[in-house]
């Protein structure tokens, strides 16, 4: 209630970004302590189905943080505090490197939408290594990001993944591959075939042989796609990713498409291009999971993402056959209770519709779920 009639309207009268930056300092300073993120913790984490176990990890609910807000893993213990049962940090690239000009991210409220065009902007895989290291583990499951540098051919971009995984992985329970940002350019062709079975085989053969030193270890993979793949795209992703060894795919990224907005055409327009995420997402990341899971048939784990802001907006993931459920912004929208909100809702949700245990809903709808 106060985040509704007090906070929101603040934070959205400053820049969107500043705004963002603004809401990491906050986070940083309130639940900077030890005594500080256990009595959030207390108050906001929900554990409503007991343990999920996802490719080997154990959750403590099914909803987490998406990658893009916590770029750089400077919060991510904070985040956890706020009762969420993953946070996933990046996009890191190999290559520090400041994104692309501001203004690069714009609100649409009417549509509970964001449009940004920041283009991977962080401060590189190796500051995000060094951060992690130094900082107690978060108190939930840690994935962490990785894509492309700018600087970086798309011939290149095997070896860039491979340095930035290097990095990062003994500090990540595991580590997302993004392919599908539409900010940085010829990023989505690493979403063909042969050049995402190139990079997948190439990463997988690397956490094997670092898995030799690290008590056996093999961090999963998971692939994040964009919501713009056809269905014979998303076949051939699934194929690549089972062949590969991969763990799941996160759906999806962020949208260029522009259909069914409220927001008047010439203010879409002035935001220029960028990814578009929040509510005009829901329907169609809700379809393309339910494709993937048909397709996939229980061999890749499913991280549904776009569109979340309620209880049934994650239940409807879950429905299509997501077994854990992102948002970001939905985050910034619905404010810091929103990952108890949607825990306890969904349990609610369980509840009243028979269902003796939460795995037991997952894709019970993803025949008519995918159109």
């Amino acid at each position: 209630m106060i985040y509704d009639s007090l906070l929101r309207p603040a934070l959205f009268r400053l820049r969107p970004e500043a705004a963002h930056e603004l809401a990491l300092r906050t986070l940083s300073l309130a639940l900077g302590t030890r005594a500080a993120r256990d009595f959030a913790a207390r108050r906001l984490m929900r554990e409503p189905f007991g343990e999920l176990r996802r490719f080997g990890l154990t959750f403590r609910n099914p909803i987490g943080v998406a990658a893009g807000f916590d770029k750089n893993g400077v919060v991510a213990r904070e985040l956890c505090a706020l009762g969420f049962g993953c946070v996933e940090v990046g996009s890191v690239t190999h290559v520090p490197q400041p994104g692309n000009p501001r203004p690069r991210l714009f609100r649409l409220p009417e549509d509970r939408a964001l449009i940004n065009r920041q283009g991977f902007n962080n401060d590189g895989a190796a500051s995000l290594a060094e951060r992690l290291a130094r900082a107690p583990r978060p108190g939930c499951v840690l994935g962490v990001n990785i894509g492309k540098s700018r600087a970086v051919d798309l011939s290149d971009a095997a070896p860039d993944y491979l340095a930035s995984f290097d990095l990062v992985r003994a500090h990540a329970d595991y580590v997302a591959i993004n392919v599908s940002s539409p900010n940085t350019p010829g990023l989505r062709e690493l979403q063909r075939a042969d050049a995402l079975s190139s990079l997948l085989v190439a990463l997988q053969r690397r956490n094997r042989e670092l898995a030799e030193s690290d008590h056996g270890r093999v961090v999963p993979l998971l692939v994040k796609v964009a919501p713009d793949l056809g269905e014979g795209g998303l076949e051939l992703i699934v194929d690549v990713a089972r062949r590969a060894g991969a763990d799941g795919v996160i759906a999806t990224n962020t949208t260029t498409s522009r259909e069914g907005l409220r927001t008047g055409a010439a203010e879409v327009a002035a935001c220029g291009e960028g990814g578009l995420s929040g509510a005009p997402l829901r329907e169609r990341a809700t379809k393309m999971i339910a494709n993937l899971y048909r397709l996939a048939r229980g061999s890749l784990t499913i991280v549904g993402c776009g569109g979340v802001f309620a209880a049934e907006d994650a239940w409807e993931k879950i429905c299509a056959g997501a077994s854990l459920v992102q948002l970001y912004t939905g985050f910034i929208y619905q404010g810091p209770t929103v990952a108890r909100d949607l825990n306890d809702g969904l349990r609610r949700i369980l509840d009243r519709e028979g269902f003796k245990s939460f795995d037991e809903a997952v894709g019970w709808r993803a025949e008519e779920l995918a159109g």
